[in-house]
């Protein structure tokens, strides 16, 4: 069985590292990982793909949960996580396993012994359990071509489809193309920042440069960067977009 270890905790990674060997002598930890992008970047491009992920819920760079939105994880998890009684219980209604941290031999052995017996389906929607706890991702993973970019969220201008492709754009003006759809990104976004206007827009509060009144009580953008055509807040969104604008949707 190959293992993978996610902790940013370097006592807690190599302890962890010392109970899995005595836990399971057969195993091998192919490597520790101690960060949100190292960890993304290594299931992007490792040429070996673990069986297993020991994955700590707190990392340095933000929630681990982050790495889910980014990249599709396609073995079992088992979290490791200091006393969070929300989180729990999302892990006990999705039948996720969990380790309390500091982590103990006996309840590793326990989660082996889960692991063995049911058979975690590789295919569990992380992303999904992500939306659930309200994690809101900080950057977005950008892949075009054989390229890969982080695309920090702070710097998100708008998102936008076009021949049904989703496309990011910064405040730099540039333009990426993105996996997600336009449905899954209004789900991941701070709605306190982003709001959905149209069926083809997502837009940042500081995104807006000028607004005018519009027909059928609407609302008319002028976006920065700019965008090249009419970018109308529909009938039906108007009145929460209006809202929103205030702090109060």
């Amino acid at each position: 069985m190959k293992i993978l270890i996610v902790e940013d905790e370097p006592i807690a990674a190599k302890r962890l590292e010392k109970l899995i060997e005595e836990v399971e002598p057969n195993v091998q930890v192919l490597t520790i990982l101690d960060s949100i992008e190292s960890t993304v970047n290594w299931l992007q491009t490792s040429p070996v793909y673990p069986d297993l992920m020991f994955l700590d819920i707190h990392l340095a760079d933000g929630s681990s949960f982050e790495i889910f939105q980014m990249v599709e994880v396609k073995c079992p998890v088992i979290f490791s996580t200091a006393y969070d009684d929300y989180a729990i219980k999302a892990f006990k209604v999705n039948a996720i396993d969990y380790l309390l941290k500091p982590v103990k031999k006996p309840e590793l052995q326990e989660a082996f012994r889960r692991m063995k017996q049911f058979n975690p389906a590789p295919g569990m929607d992380y992303a999904a359990l992500a939306r659930e706890l309200h994690v809101v991702p900080r950057r977005f993973l950008i892949r075009f071509g054989q390229q890969i970019r982080v695309v920090q969220v702070d710097n998100v201008a708008y998102f936008f489809t076009s021949d049904k492709i989703t496309f990011l754009v910064d405040f730099e003006g540039k333009k990426y193309p993105m996996d997600q759809s336009l449905d899954s990104l209004e789900e991941l976004v701070d709605t306190k920042d982003f709001f959905r206007i149209n069926r083809q827009f997502i837009i940042n509060f500081r995104a807006i440069q000028e607004m005018y009144s519009y027909s059928k009580s609407r609302v008319k953008l002028k976006l920065k960067p700019a965008y090249s055509g009419d970018l109308i807040v529909s009938t039906e969104r108007s009145p929460l977009f209006k809202k929103w604008l205030t702090g109060t949707h």
